[in-house]
């Protein structure tokens, strides 16, 4: 069985089988960041990550090893949404400093269906709110890797923040009744979250 290094000099070297054993092992990673960035527009989603794996093939023959090959698929995956949210003219930002709330509240339902309403109201987030949601509580960014990437300052990074905590509180009410506090990080349930295609 070929070790993941092998198999991606096999795929530098066009081995279409290669390319192919790449792809199944990381797509879904791939597409579950995309359509958490992008929200609920599947066609857009799709359509992205498809321009982010020939972004990935393109780029594999620079790829150097100096991070896990998982990481730097994750980057460009990243980037290349925000790109693409950027050339549609859908990543809006604020400017407005607030204070980052990091309360948290103990769950006491099943972290699937809770991973998936979170996901589903996220959806309903401005996509500036969604990215810098995705991104920080999802993705684990800070608010300074964020406004790098989104071209806004840390400060709006951390309004959005605040904007799409706010409303996943109330459109997560019936979940966490009786709390007021923020929606929990998705970091641990992530994993349990399958792609919608």
């Amino acid at each position: 069985m070929d070790t993941e290094s092998t198999t991606i000099s096999r795929a530098v070297n066009g081995d279409e089988g290669a390319m192919r054993s790449l792809w199944l092992r990381h797509a879904p990673r791939v597409d579950t960041v995309v359509r958490r960035l992008v929200g609920g527009d599947h066609d857009m989603a799709a359509d992205v990550a498809q321009e982010v794996w020939i972004q990935i093939f393109r780029a594999l023959p620079t790829y150097r090893g100096e991070s896990q090959f998982s990481t730097w698929i994750h980057r460009i995956a990243v980037n290349r949404t925000l790109n693409a949210l950027r050339q549609t003219r859908r990543t809006a930002a604020t400017h407005v400093e607030v204070e980052e709330d990091t309360a948290s509240v103990e769950m006491d339902v099943d972290a699937p269906i809770l991973a998936a309403s979170i996901e589903e109201a996220a959806n309903k987030l401005s996509p500036g709110a969604r990215a810098v949601f995705v991104l920080h509580d999802v993705e684990g960014y800070t608010h300074e890797e964020i406004a790098e990437r989104l071209g806004i300052t840390s400060g709006g990074s951390k309004s959005q923040l605040f904007k799409a905590r706010g409303k996943l509180r109330k459109l997560l009410a019936h979940l966490v009744e009786g709390h007021t506090h923020d929606v929990p990080s998705l970091r641990t349930e992530r994993k349990h979250v399958a792609p919608a295609y």
